[in-house]
């Protein structure tokens, strides 16, 4: 049996970036599928973890003087060009995560995605603007026009804000998450080993 992870994630996360591409890395490798669930990370900070914005309006300074030596570090080990911070931060990312909803299902989700993170993380782009997210399209072959004008539709406003209820509901608070066989979550890129090792118990 070929096991499942479903990848619960929104695009405006460093950590999220670096989950991603290990996530896709070990999917290749291991053969496991990834079903990719695009969701709002500020509407889950919103409804059940408000501590988000109390550590960025005061901050413990060793721990975030650790943070930042522990993102680094994890950049350094990925090899990937991630900027700390973007010009823009936070970013508003609903209209990057619609589009990503429009690209699964196309079975396009990771290029796009892959291409939005480099966009914001990697170049400093204003992924919330629709020039830059055609570049996106334009990585996937997808036109551009019909992807963005499909990511305005209610349609995809309602399937994202049923994503974002959908992992509350499930039990997760942010960005990374995982699921394998359904109910079995991980959260945080560093958690990427316990996945794959919890889908090659579920392919048996």
């Amino acid at each position: 049996m070929t096991a499942q992870v479903e990848f619960f994630f929104d695009c405006s996360s460093p950590w999220t970036y670096l989950g991603f591409e290990a996530l896709c890395e070990a999917a290749r490798a291991d053969g496991f599928a990834v079903c990719f669930r695009p969701f709002l990370v500020g509407g889950v900070f919103n409804t059940v973890n408000p501590s988000v914005y109390e550590m960025r309006a005061k901050p413990v300074v060793p721990k975030a003087r650790y943070f930042t030596k522990d993102l680094h570090d994890w950049i350094r080990r990925s090899g990937l060009a991630i900027k700390w911070t973007p010009s823009i931060f936070p970013v508003n990312s609903a209209r990057a995560m619609r589009l990503c909803l429009v690209a699964a299902d196309a079975d396009a989700c990771e290029p796009v995605a892959r291409r939005i993170f480099q966009l914001y993380w990697g170049e400093d782009r204003d992924i919330s603007q629709p020039d830059v997210l055609a570049e996106a399209c334009a990585a996937a072959g997808l036109d551009a026009a019909a992807a963005l004008a499909e990511a305005e539709s209610p349609e995809r406003k309602a399937q994202l804000r049923a994503n974002t209820d959908e992992l509350i509901a499930r039990g997760g608070f942010g960005s990374p998450t995982f699921y394998v066989g359904g109910a079995d979550m991980y959260f945080g890129q560093d958690r990427i080993l316990l996945v794959r090792e919890a889908a090659a118990r579920l392919a048996g």
